[in-house]
């Protein structure tokens, strides 16, 4: 399943790791979900993931950036004539929109447009769930 991050999602699980966000970054982490990204979003994740503020070890995070660097799907984005509220989420739409990504998963879903694809956290865990229950229950 090819999904998008807003960079509140990866923060979030990293500091509450038994909320819905750590769950998601589980998955990711797992291999569970395919993370689709370009050089903006990666540039965004590096940026707050390395702010003081979080207190985050290196040896926390320089594996976690390596791994979504090495692992991501890179997409070249076209761009979106939506206006945003936040303009700086953006490029996570467009980045959505052109690999026709499963969902963006943010904690501000009142950032985006109105769109079926974009899901919080919960919103989106219940929809892994309710997808990949059948899968399970087929396997030998």
């Amino acid at each position: 399943m090819k999904v998008v991050l807003d960079t509140n999602v990866i923060i979030s699980g990293l500091i509450t790791m038994d909320g819905m966000p750590a769950q998601v970054v589980n998955l990711l982490l797992n291999g569970r979900i395919t993370l689709l990204l370009d050089g903006r979003i990666l540039r965004e994740y590096t940026e707050v993931i390395n702010r003081k503020k979080f207190g985050f070890k290196k040896s926390m995070i320089d594996p976690l950036l390596d791994y979504i660097r090495n692992e991501g799907e890179y997409v070249a984005a076209e761009p979106s004539g939506k206006k945003f509220t936040d303009e700086d989420d953006k490029m996570f739409y467009e980045v959505a929109k052109t690999a026709k990504a499963k969902c963006i998963v943010t904690g501000n879903k009142d950032h985006f447009p109105k769109d079926s694809i974009v899901k919080s956290p919960k919103e989106f865990i219940e929809m892994y769930l309710l997808e990949n229950e059948g899968k399970r229950a087929e396997a030998p």
